[in-house]
């Protein structure tokens, strides 16, 4: 790569969702091989994770809610950043990044990739959005399903390029696994942690022994608290929030159980089978679970909001260590598929950097 070659991350900001994740790893792997990177925050300024000192990190914006003045004054500040790096790259990894950046490099040439990653179906703005991804040079998606959602002049311009792992999370675990089912992920309701509870206390009646730990925050956390009141369960549910330590903390578990309605790809999914934590998941729209996991073999999937067959799942992978040590080893293999150098190669190859 060239070194006058720039390229600029565009995010609404870097709490500890698995964009920003995925960022961060990203940025970090560009520095090393000697690229210039630099994240714009267009949204607030913050740090859920850890970036390299080279990494040029800083914000055009707090959030706007709706405010056409806020809009307006981070535009003009992107515009000025991308006459002054004139020969950028900008990777949005936000759908109103790409529009922001869209409409701030008019008139100037500055190569755009987007990287899709949120429910097409669920976005509002589906005009503005569109208009945004037509004017893109190539439009990254994490799964097929995902493209489906698109028209064809915008669906020609896409690349699938699944999540990366990150090669610095523990290893495979192989001692005798505590008791403990765990969840990773905001608490929103897409992400149907209530499910998880029901299908938890279903669990239970059979096994006792075991303990849920769910990590995250978000808005419906006194909610769901008193939903596993409602259940019974709340004295065996265990609320960390967010945890800088989660992959460490989690390592030993039995297993993962991700219940969401819909999905990208989840991050805490890929690290939990990539840790070798046999896993569940919903096979959820768009798609992302499946890319990984092969039911049966790599992880166990089961149908969207099925409260019973989560249980049985559940108990499947308490009751039989074959199964569970198979789901292990299989999952675990993710860490070489999906490694960090080859998903960052695959994002230089679509931008056409290296032309």
């Amino acid at each position: 790569m060239e070194k006058k070659k720039k390229i600029v991350f565009i995010i609404h900001n870097m709490t500890g969702g698995g964009t920003e994740r995925v960022v961060s790893l990203l940025s970090g792997e560009y520095v090393k091989r000697g690229c210039q990177v630099a994240i714009m925050q267009f949204a607030g300024y913050e740090h859920a994770y850890e970036l390299d000192d080279r990494v040029e990190d800083f914000s055009v914006g707090e959030q706007s809610r709706g405010n056409p003045l806020v809009w307006g004054k981070r535009i003009l500040d992107m515009r000025r950043y991308f006459k002054e790096n004139p020969d950028c790259h900008i990777f949005a990894f936000a759908v109103m990044g790409a529009v922001f950046s869209t409409i701030a490099t008019i008139g100037m040439r500055r190569p755009l990739l987007v990287a899709e990653r949120s429910n097409p179906e669920s976005w509002n703005l589906k005009g503005l959005r569109n208009w945004a991804y037509r004017r893109a040079d190539v439009i990254t998606f994490q799964t097929a399903d995902g493209i489906s959602y698109f028209p064809k002049d915008i669906a020609r311009k896409a690349v699938i390029i699944p999540n990366p792992v990150d090669a610095s999370i523990p290893l495979r675990y192989e001692g005798e696994r505590a008791k403990k089912i765990v969840a990773v992920g905001r608490l929103h309701g897409e992400k149907n942690h209530a499910l998880l509870l029901e299908a938890f206390a279903d669990f239970r009646e059979q096994r006792e022994d075991y303990e849920l730990h769910i990590y995250g925050e978000g808005e419906l956390e006194e909610k769901l608290k008193a939903y596993a009141e409602e259940l019974g369960i709340a004295k065996s549910v265990v609320w960390h929030g967010f945890s800088r330590r989660v992959k460490e903390e989690i390592v030993d578990s039995r297993m993962f159980v991700l219940p969401s309605d819909y999905e990208g790809i989840s991050n805490s999914m890929l690290e939990a089978l990539a840790m070798g934590i046999p896993t569940i998941s919903t096979d959820c729209p768009i798609g992302g679970a499946r890319v990984y996991i092969e039911d049966g073999v790599s992880g166990l999937l089961v149908p969207v909001r099925d409260r019973r067959a989560m249980a049985e799942a559940m108990l499947k992978i308490a009751q039989d260590d074959v199964l569970a040590e198979r789901l292990s080893v299989n999952g675990a293999k993710v860490r070489e598929q999906y490694s960090l150098d080859k998903i960052a190669e695959r994002f230089l190859e679509a931008a056409n950097i290296y032309e």
